[in-house]
């Protein structure tokens, strides 16, 4: 991993207008850097806005505001060639193996269908020697090409949504929650594949999941997302061993700990009530109806974001000062 933006997210906002002058605010201005060569993981509850996230940066929506510059164009100001050859270079890994793979083609027809469309390779014999490396690559075989995906396992069936994804030689891949429809002893098979295929392959991950365990395992860097905002961002150690949003805090709490020693006297911390609607979020902070250390401020001003530690980022009135004056919450997280 290098120090060199790939991907920047400036300001992106994905609002789904309703009717009845409804707006739904799946993704309400969230900015981050993707550098070259890492894994960024994006983690939150359901329905907090991660996989809309994930399909504004590639262009399946529209953004309703803000920029996605990748390796320093904007995505969304790109003509239809330019998107085009962007998407040689940007591909994804979809959630449900079970449906993103059309069950009428074999194998080789959906490994090959990129390549046929992007024009890539002289003949069919060539694609065809392709789909054979893309499957071994994925630890599948060359006899696997003229099955169907209904004779394939959940897990074998993500293998070749991988290898669909690695067709056109991208450098960057988004992934989209690629493991919530597994088995566990098989997530962890396919989470070892994609470390391995980014060693291999200079990739660089969007990784978004819901199982902050499992992220922990692949991401160098991660962001707590809530309500179509990031509440808080900064390296995967330095989130696991100093959360400082009460939301981040909460999610660890949920991991449980093989050792029943340690885990029989841990505090587990349940958050209070559902998560709101982002058709009507809650005004200034929006995580203080279910946050237990919520004051007056947090109902009227938004959080600012900081740089509470070296590349520590948090958006919460505990550590602000203007808001809470002398008194210092910066321990907060000690009580985890």
């Amino acid at each position: 991993m290098t120090n060199q933006t790939l991907l920047e997210v400036k300001g992106l906002k994905k609002h789904f207008n309703l009717g009845k002058k409804q707006n739904l605010k799946a993704v309400d201005g969230i900015s981050f850097e993707i550098y070259r060569g890492e894994t960024f993981g994006i983690v939150g509850e359901s329905g907090c806005g991660k996989s809309t996230a994930g399909r504004t940066i590639i262009g399946l929506y529209d953004a309703t505001e803000g920029d996605v510059v990748f390796d320093g164009k904007n995505v969304h100001e790109m003509n239809e060639r330019e998107r085009f050859d962007f998407h040689k270079q940007m591909q994804m890994i979809f959630q449900d193996p079970y449906a993103s793979l059309n069950p009428r083609s074999t194998v080789s027809e959906i490994i090959s269908e990129p390549m046929e469309v992007h024009g890539m390779y002289k003949n069919k014999r060539e694609r065809l020697e392709r789909v054979y490396q893309l499957l071994e690559d994925v630890g599948l075989n060359r006899d696997h090409a003229n099955r169907y995906p209904h004779e394939f396992s959940g897990g074998q069936r993500q293998r070749i949504g991988i290898a669909r994804a690695l067709a056109l030689n991208p450098e960057f891949i988004i992934a989209d929650e690629p493991i919530s429809a597994l088995d566990v002893s098989v997530q962890a098979q396919v989470v070892n594949l994609l470390k391995q295929l980014q060693r291999e392959k200079g990739l660089t991950y969007l990784f978004i999941a819901h199982d902050l365990s499992m992220v922990k395992q692949i991401s160098d860097r991660i962001a707590v997302m809530y309500l179509g905002h990031i509440v808080e961002l900064t390296d995967s150690k330095m989130l696991y061993n100093n959360p400082l949003h009460p939301y981040t805090q909460a999610l660890l709490s949920a991991i449980p700990i093989p050792d029943p020693d340690v885990e029989d006297k841990r505090e587990r911390i349940i958050l209070k009530g559902e998560l709101p609607s982002p058709i009507n979020p809650p005004s200034g902070c929006v995580f203080r109806t279910r946050c237990a250390h919520a004051m007056d401020a947090c109902a009227s001003v938004k959080p600012e974001w900081q740089e509470i530690e070296p590349n520590h980022f948090v958006a919460c009135h505990l550590y602000n000062k203007k808001v809470t004056g002398d008194h210092d919450f910066s321990q907060v997280a000690a009580s985890k």
